[in-house]
């Protein structure tokens, strides 16, 4: 089936901002794609909030970061109250980005945002209208949909479920969604305050009735998160949250107006594959998790990123099924992670026994002035610490790369980058160059001012690292790597669509 036998290549359900960005990277890469939205509009409530320092670095790279920073309220610090008083305060700060710092941004300006780059893009949402079924068909994936009341098919090659939660795509392809729900449920309140706290400071709160955390949307709007033991009313009131604030909040913190709150309760749950046949699952449709830590849309931002150059390069010809594999290889580890480290905050935060409470506060104040507990800290929170080491397209650490010849939406596309350090000298250049040139459309050779030969991928992460030529065995790893996750074949040809390299 040719692909004028196809309604599209890449079909992505929900718009939220995991869907919105999928389709923002397959339009800059000159993918056919739609995407599809049961409501009639973006939401217009907050939600998510914080955006981390490898999420910025994303958006630099798929070149649609610099609205973000000229909303975003930055955060370079993070501190611990309990009773009221401070137990620790610690800089976030991160030395080996250029963002560093959290980046709050309400998730409806994301939305917005992510609406704008892609009309920019001259894309646009498919609104009212709703994914119902789909049967997998070796090559492609015929899709039922409804919009306004009248039924649609299509024929596409792949389709990305990010819509949410109660995902209609996960419930089609009946993945275990693993783990259990919270015995709590959670207050969120974006509320007016006093000027008490620092603007640019994020507060974490444990307390003896359950944990609460608040996000600095200004010097004065504050997010308020916290656990409840009992809902008052549909909604939380003004009252409620100062109530909640009075017992766990930094003393002297008030909230003198409510602009947007809700209950909702919360899971931590995985789904077991992220792939089946030619449907992925991305955000919260994979993963729920506590919202303690802010790692959420960030998780599900970088799934699609994940995801998206090896569709990419499938649709050019040039991947290949082991390819598609390892976004579930890659994601599914990270996934855990984030849901164990979000779990393990919430429950020592909130831990109702005494004498686990009393540990805590004294560990606390002891242990976040240790360097090696800091530096963990950042990195695990800012994101920048994420790597695929153990997948099987990858040889080594598989930790990120980021300079400034990755920036600005043109850095990086689909081929991967064969980056090498001046110290290398000319023979090994000549002998990497024409390595390069027999790969032509795959791999591309790039002067880097860090020493070594690294080749990174075309989601900005390290395949093959080394810090030396050694002649034939540097080429032989690096053809290795190639022909796992490429079609024979493919060296040489160009495929015709204008992307950045």
């Amino acid at each position: 089936m040719g692909s004028s036998e196809f309604d599209t290549d890449v079909l992505i359900v929900g718009a939220g901002p995991v869907g919105l960005f999928l389709a923002n990277e397959c339009a800059r890469r000159g993918l056919r794609w739609r995407l599809i939205e049961t409501q009639r509009t973006q939401s217009i409530h907050s939600k998510a909030l914080a955006i981390f320092p490898r999420t910025l670095e994303i958006f630099d790279m798929a070149g649609v970061v610099e609205p973000f920073l000229g909303v975003a309220n930055r955060v370079t610090s993070v501190a611990v109250y309990s009773q009221g008083h401070g137990l620790a305060h610690m800089q976030f700060t991160p030395e080996d980005s250029p963002y560093s710092f959290v980046a709050m941004v309400p998730q409806d300006m994301t939305e917005k945002l992510l609406v704008e780059a892609l009309q920019r893009r001259d894309g646009n949402v498919e609104y009212e209208t709703t994914f119902l079924s789909a049967e997998d068909q070796d090559n492609r994936v015929k899709v039922s949909m409804e919009r306004s009341g009248q039924p649609v098919v299509l024929n596409v090659k792949f389709v990305v479920g990010c819509d949410g939660a109660h995902s209609v795509v996960r419930h089609l392809l009946k993945v275990p969604f693993e783990g259990a729900e919270y015995e709590d449920s959670f207050l969120l309140a974006d509320v007016e305050s006093s000027g008490t706290l620092p603007a640019d400071q994020m507060q974490l709160c444990p307390s003896e009735f359950g944990p609460a955390a608040i996000f600095p949307m200004s010097a004065t709007r504050k997010r308020v998160v916290a656990t409840i033991d009992q809902k008052e009313g549909d909604a939380p009131s003004l009252e409620l949250v100062q109530r909640v604030l009075a017992q766990r909040g930094p003393q002297g913190f008030e909230a003198h107006a409510l602009h947007w709150s809700s209950y909702f309760r919360i899971h931590h749950r995985h789904v077991a594959h992220l792939r089946v046949g030619r449907m992925f699952l991305a955000g919260d449709a994979a993963h729920i998790h506590s919202p303690f830590g802010g790692q959420g849309m960030n998780t599900g931002l970088q799934d699609v990123w994940n995801l998206a150059w090896k569709l990419d390069l499938v649709l050019s010809g040039q991947g290949n099924e082991r390819l598609l594999d390892s976004y579930n290889a890659e994601r599914i580890p990270v996934i855990k992670t984030v849901i164990e480290t979000t779990d393990r905050l919430t429950r020592v935060m909130g831990t109702p026994s005494k004498f686990a409470q009393v540990l805590r506060d004294t560990m606390i104040p002891m242990v976040s002035r240790l360097a090696p507990f800091q530096h963990a800290f950042v990195q695990r929170l800012s994101e920048l610490g994420i790597d695929y080491h153990g997948s099987p397209i990858i040889e080594g650490t598989g930790k990120r790369y980021f300079d400034d010849s990755l920036r600005g939406g043109v850095g990086i596309g689909r081929r991967f980058l064969l980056m090498v350090g001046e110290e290398q000298g000319v023979a090994a250049n000549r002998a990497l160059r024409q390595f390069c040139e027999s790969w032509n459309g795959v791999i591309a050779l790039r002067a880097a001012t860090p020493p070594g030969i690294t080749l990174v991928r075309p989601d900005g992460y390290a395949a093959y690292t080394t810090h030396r030529f050694a002649g034939d065995a540097t080429i032989e790893s690096l053809r290795s790597l190639l022909e796992q996750q490429t079609n024979p074949g493919t060296a040489g040809q160009e495929q015709g669509r204008s992307v950045a390299v």
